[in-house]
């Protein structure tokens, strides 16, 4: 079956059934032959990985929305495969190794990428490339001040307290019994008694003890900081005449 473009262009996502209508997968890229007709098709299978099976386009009908090769699920899913949204021709090796899986005759290799991304009319010129500013955001250390230590001399009141003694004196009278008299002097005239008082004061030093060991240290801390910032990039408008417009 010959494709069109516009037909090609509508295959991209669309159901891969195969001859017996049961579904293979979903349609991943198209590639074409040196003339520019669509020649392979690659499936995604739903397997895990990022590989697509391939599958020739020869004999393929559009029906339902679905695009059915003329093969059956199997062979299909047992093909050789390649990368998954690759842009690459296929090899000369590639072509060869699926005209012997599909036992079909041999054709000239497409050499043309995906047919998605080809098709330029004669005098197109040179291809407009596209560019845009991508933010990188990194860091730098630099100097955030300096960090002292510094040790001076306050005063400050203390209160406290402290027991003293002294001695208080008293007189104390004890009568002389008859029995006691003969041996005390009785002899009257002046006579004094001193007595020595004691009392204590309080008494007040200073010395100087270490109390506490001081220094710097430091630990890095992770903050998030919030980065806005501008960057460009490039739009490519196109301005075709009505008349040459695609209809979709």
């Amino acid at each position: 079956m010959k494709l069109n473009a516009q037909q090609v262009s509508s295959l991209y996502g669309q159901n891969v059934t195969d001859r017996s209508g049961s579904k293979i997968g979903s349609v991943g890229q198209i590639w074409a032959d040196n003339a520019g007709e669509p020649t392979w098709v690659s499936v995604k299978t739903g397997v895990m990985g990022r590989k697509e099976s391939m599958a020739p386009l020869q004999k393929a009908q559009i029906a339902g929305g679905a695009l059915a090769v003329d093969y059956d699920k199997s062979t299909v899913k047992d093909a050789p495969t390649v990368d998954a949204d690759t842009d690459e021709p296929l090899s000369t090796a590639q072509v060869e190794q699926l005209y012997r899986h599909y036992q079909l005759a041999p054709q000239p290799a497409p050499a043309a990428p995906p047919a998605r991304e080809r098709g330029r009319a004669p005098g197109a010129g040179e291809d407009l490339i596209r560019s845009e500013e991508r933010l990188r955001v990194g860091t730098e250390s630099q100097p955030a001040g300096t960090a002292r230590l510094r040790k001076y001399v306050v005063s400050e009141d203390v209160h406290t307290t402290v027991p003293v003694e002294h001695d208080e004196v008293y007189v104390e009278r004890e009568p002389i019994s008859a029995a006691n008299a003969r041996n005390v002097n009785a002899d009257i005239g002046e006579a004094e008694q001193e007595m020595t008082l004691r009392a204590e004061r309080p008494v007040v030093r200073k010395e100087t003890v270490p109390v506490e060991r001081v220094h710097l240290t430091k630990d890095e801390v992770v903050d998030q900081r919030a980065i806005d910032e501008q960057v460009r990039r490039e739009q490519v408008e196109a301005d075709i005449p009505e008349r040459s417009r695609r209809r979709r």
